[in-house]
């Protein structure tokens, strides 16, 4: 047995949990799990798997099911039992609590009661793939499920494009060849990685240009729990030839303040650097 029982203070306690490996989870979960004087879980039968592989006994709890369907009461029931001085754990059926998994309506509600909450943590799907993926990890944003109309979701990537970081996504096995695509289509030819059963026997990563890795899904489905990571936009370099000669023709009929603006948002600079040369071209003129 590799858990100890511990005494726990009352509060909320989240548990992260293996993304696929059961290994994966961390010895003070596994404390926290055999401790905490209730248990909740978005998926009751994944947990209470979990807890006989690692020999946590229930010892007569009962799991309570608490996700996005489960309404409000399971929610007040949890934070009663807070209120009654018990420790409460709760764990997402993989991963970190509340990363693209229920837990966060329950984490405000105890915090705003005053109730102490903190985390057991662990595994990640997003933090693993983006070590794998071979892209930037000093700045990143996770995106989450994309919409499953493609007309929303490239309207969400548009609104992503210029995020000067690493992008990283969920997607369903059944979506990821679409979403590649308008990932392509939106977001250009970018570097990019496909990370699926991360921790699993079947662990795989593909790094390639968005449009590569769209061919390779072509008529050609995947399987598997999967991640998207994509590269941020490429800085272009703008010569002060077609810098000067923009500004020249945003000139005429603009104010300086105003031409300048338009080159800035067409080349992606400072405005103030831009707004600079504007002023001198303006008084050569």
């Amino acid at each position: 047995m590799n858990h100890q029982n511990v005494i726990l203070s009352p509060g909320l306690y989240f548990v992260a949990t293996p993304i696929g490996t059961a290994r994966d989870i961390t010895l003070r979960a596994l404390d926290v799990l055999a401790s905490a004087d209730v248990l909740a879980a978005e998926d009751t039968r994944s947990l209470r798997k979990l807890m006989e592989i690692h020999g946590v006994p229930l010892g007569g709890r009962r799991i309570i099911a608490y996700h996005d369907h489960s309404g409000t009461g399971a929610r007040a029931k949890l934070l009663e039992a807070i209120g009654e001085g018990k420790s409460v754990a709760y764990a997402s059926e993989a991963g970190m609590p509340l990363i693209a998994d229920p837990g966060f309506d329950l984490s405000r509600a105890a915090a705003e009661a005053g109730h102490a909450v903190t985390c057991a943590p662990g595994a990640s799907a997003a933090a693993t793939a983006l070590t794998l993926a071979g892209l930037p990890t000093d700045a990143f944003f996770f995106a989450g499920f994309l919409p499953n109309a493609s007309g929303a979701r490239r309207k969400r990537l548009e609104e992503l494009r210029e995020i000067p970081g690493t992008l990283i996504f969920y997607e369903s096995p059944k979506r990821v060849a679409a979403s590649v695509a308008d990932m392509a289509a939106v977001l250009g030819n970018r570097p990019a990685a496909l990370c699926r059963e991360l921790t699993k026997k079947f662990e795989e990563v593909r790094r390639a240009p968005l449009t590569e890795l769209a061919a390779g899904l072509e008529g050609n489905p995947v399987r598997g729990e999967i991640v998207l990571l994509v590269d941020r936009a490429q800085e272009t370099e703008v010569s002060d030839g077609d810098l000067e000669s923009d500004l020249q023709a945003a000139l005429q009929g603009n104010s300086v303040k105003d031409a300048a603006g338009i080159v800035a948002e067409m080349h992606g600079l400072p405005r103030r650097k831009v707004y600079q040369l504007a002023l001198q071209l303006a008084k050569g003129a």
